[in-house]
C-alpha cells in the first residue's frame, strides 16, 4: 500500500500501515542528506587530451553534493568514500519516502473528522 494514490484508507488499514511505518523508519540505518553524482572535467593545459577533438574528459570523480545552513557545498570523494555513503543517502531517501506517507495517512485522519 503506497498511499499516494489519493485512495482514502480504513481507520484500521490506517493505524496497521503507520505501524509498519514506524517500524521501517526505526530499522533504517543512518540517513545522509544530498546527492551523489560522478563528475568529468576538462584542465586549464591547452594541449590536454581534454581539449582534443572530439575531448577526452578526465574522471570519474565522484561528487557529494548537499545543503548545510542553506548553502550547497560539494565535496569530491574517493571512490571508497562514495561507495560507503551510497547506503546512507538510500536510506535518506527512503526517510523522506516514509514520511511524506505518514503525512498522507495523517492528512486522511484529519479529513475524516
Amino acid at each position: 500500500m503506497s498511499g499516494t494514490t489519493g485512495a482514502r484508507v480504513a481507520p484500521g488499514a490506517a493505524e496497521r500501515r503507520r505501524a509498519e511505518i514506524v517500524a521501517e523508519i526505526a530499522g533504517l540505518g543512518l540517513p545522509l542528506p544530498g546527492s551523489l553524482v560522478e563528475r568529468r572535467t576538462r584542465c586549464g593545459n591547452p594541449r590536454c587530451r581534454c581539449h582534443g577533438d572530439p575531448p577526452q574528459l578526465h574522471g570519474h570523480y565522484p561528487t557529494w553534493t548537499r545543503k548545510v545552513e542553506n548553502k550547497t557545498v560539494t565535496r569530491t570523494l574517493t571512490t571508497e568514500q562514495a561507495e560507503r555513503i551510497r547506503p546512507l543517502l538510500a536510506n535518506a531517501r527512503r526517510l523522506r519516502e516514509l514520511v511524506s506517507e505518514l503525512e498522507i495517512l495523517a492528512l486522511d485522519q484529519t479529513n475524516d473528522r
